[in-house]
């Protein structure tokens, strides 16, 4: 009896029933588990997928650098992903150089910034740049800058190569030995231009006024700097020449400006800033302490943060009182803009006669780094005692007077010629 009830409860065709009730349910509740689980999967990848489709621009100030994803940080992993491709899959990996290849990386960084003057110097460019500084290298002669992108010459140096062949200030330098320019930073474009004594370099290049371009070769050699320059005009008018600002600019300037006042036939002076493209800022600010008032506002910096700081002159003025015409065309750069505004600003007897200069007004501070390499990064703005930015715009001649093409072939000097005559009382109607 008791075994023929167990087989009728075994079956029982309701137990049956509820077996496969439960089969179905487990298996629906298993299909609906997995179809949220794909659904919320889907939802998740679409978002990363659009958060790595868009690019965000996060401010530097605002980034954590960090080998790790999230929406606010930037994500290093990306740089390793391409350094490990590049490695790995590039077809001539044999041939690459893992330090120029990080060298690039760094120049790519801070040509992000979209300043031409904040660079990476690798341990070459860098011990070219502290040649220049020290007055002796080989080459050109020509400083050279970036202008509404373009590879542009700020000023050939007086009596260097480049002005020998022809090189002039504003000239846009389109190719170098038949290679574009258009990607080259201008550290870039220096290392090609240096070179051994003798050698030639072919420049291809747009003028002003010139239907066509030009080209023209110049043959590297030592250039030797003589930053001052100094000579007497019409017997009574004391010229002087800076090339650029140099170590040795602001000792020939004062032993120059005692020439000056030992000579009783001396009454007015003529400063000549053309195709000076600058220096030190130190030196410019020395230099204008012969020629102004002691205490007197040279430059004001302006910091990220706008903060201004103001450089004065020292008691040194020996020059103040003499008439003066300061020259400047479009080669006249950085510091020499900084005493030519100076000068105007600060004193009633200053005129500025020529074109207005090239508008490089910012401060660059040059931070050594590891196997001689360097940083020169850009740290301020330069303005003119009064506040006007000097970065873009320059300063305005008092008096604008162009150097013509006909002027260059005759060798004539319409600017100094009208300085001169400034200076004598000849045309009132400057003054």
């Amino acid at each position: 009896m008791t075994s023929t009830n167990k087989e009728q409860n075994i079956n029982d065709p309701s137990d049956n029933s509820k077996r496969t009730f439960n089969k179905i349910l487990t298996i629906f509740f298993g299909l609906f588990f997995v179809c949220i689980v794909f659904y919320i999967g889907y939802q998740i990848g679409s978002q990363n997928n659009a958060v790595r489709d868009t690019v965000r621009e996060i401010p530097v100030t605002d980034a954590i650098l960090a080998n790790i994803d999230s929406d606010d940080r930037v994500d290093f992993k990306l740089f390793w992903r391409v350094w490990d491709i590049m490695r790995d899959r590039y077809v001539d990996r044999d041939d690459l150089d893992a330090q120029q290849m990080l060298y690039g990386a760094i120049n790519g960084m801070l040509n992000a910034s979209g300043d031409p003057y904040t660079s990476f110097l690798d341990p070459e460019q860098n011990h070219y740049l502290e040649e220049e500084l020290n007055g002796s290298f080989e080459g050109i002669g020509a400083e050279i800058g970036i202008r509404e992108n373009i590879l542009t010459v700020i000023a050939p140096l007086k009596g260097s190569p480049a002005e020998q062949a022809g090189l002039r200030a504003g000239d846009l330098i389109l190719e170098i030995n038949g290679e574009s320019t258009s990607e080259l930073t201008i550290d870039e474009a220096v290392a090609q231009i240096r070179g051994e004594k003798g050698t030639e370099i072919l420049f291809t290049i747009f003028r002003e006024h010139e239907d066509d371009t030009l080209e023209i070769t110049v043959v590297r050699d030592v250039i030797e700097i003589d930053s001052v320059t100094y000579e007497i005009k019409n017997d009574t008018i004391a010229y002087i020449g800076i090339s650029e600002f140099s170590e040795d600019t602001f000792q020939e300037l004062t032993r120059i400006a005692k020439e000056i006042i030992d000579n009783p036939a001396i009454e007015s002076t003529v400063i000549d800033l053309r195709n000076n493209p600058g220096g030190l800022l130190q030196i410019s600010v020395d230099n204008a302490s012969i020629m102004m008032e002691g205490g007197s506002v040279v430059v004001i910096q302006e910091d990220s943060n706008g903060k201004q700081t103001k450089l004065y002159t020292k008691s040194r003025d020996v020059l103040s009182s003499y008439d003066t015409v300061v020259l400047l065309n479009e080669g006249s750069a950085s510091a020499s803009e900084i005493l030519a505004g100076a000068l105007k600003e600060n004193r009633d007897n200053v005129m500025i006669v020529g074109r207005t200069s090239f508008g490089k007004g910012s401060v660059q501070e040059l931070v050594p780094l590891s196997d001689d390499s360097a940083l020169k990064i850009t740290i301020a703005k330069w303005l003119t005692p009064e506040g006007e930015q000097i970065n873009k715009n320059g300063i305005t001649p008092d008096v604008d007077v162009e150097i013509t093409k006909e002027d260059y072939e005759a060798e004539h000097d319409p600017q100094l010629d009208r300085a001169i005559m400034i200076l004598k009382g000849e045309n009132g109607s400057d003054q």
